[in-house]
Parts: structure tokens; sequence; C-alpha cells
């Protein structure tokens, strides 16, 4: 699957645009395995490492990482750049579902 088929998705799709070298990006691997366990088929939860794939960083204006950006339906409905504590990161998933 494309990454564009992945976020056409009725449910939410966690975008995380990282890098290998980003300290904090290191910080939200855990995180977002922490998410998941917690909300299960209800999110799904992608990393793109920008180094790997500029074009998505690019097409998406991610200036720095992690950047994570929540679409629904192909469209971004919530973006925010940092590292989230999971609480945070649940509730929002949750609000947009």
């Amino acid at each position: 699957m494309t990454f564009n088929e992945i976020i056409q998705s009725e449910k939410p799709v966690l975008v995380d645009f990282f890098a290998e070298w980003c300290g904090p990006c290191k910080m939200m691997a855990p995180i977002l395995k922490e998410v998941k366990a917690e909300m299960g088929d209800a999110v799904t939860i992608i990393k793109v490492d920008v180094d790997q794939s500029p074009q998505a960083a690019y097409a998406y204006q991610v200036q720095g990482v992690p950047t994570l950006i929540l679409f629904r339906n192909g469209q971004p409905v919530w973006r925010q750049s940092g590292v989230l504590p999971k609480n945070s990161l649940v509730k929002i998933i949750q609000h947009h579902s």
C-alpha cells in the first residue's frame, strides 16, 4: 500500500514524520507503541523517515521532526511538532474518530 492509500482510511491515521538522527523522535517511538496498545484497531500509526521520503515531508510542509499529523479520509485534521505524551495523543485521536 502506498502512503496515499493508507491515509485515505475512514479511521484515523497518525503519521509520525521522523529522522534516525533525531533525539526527540527516539522518545516518540515507545509513546506511539503505547498509544497503539491502548487504541488497537481504532487507529493506524505509520512512521515516515523524512530522509528516506523527502517528497512526503515536502508535501505536508514538515519543517521539523518529529511532526505528527493525523489524517482522516486523506485529509490532515490535526498536526503538531515535538514530543507528546500518550494521554494527549489518545485524546486527540478519540476527538477525531
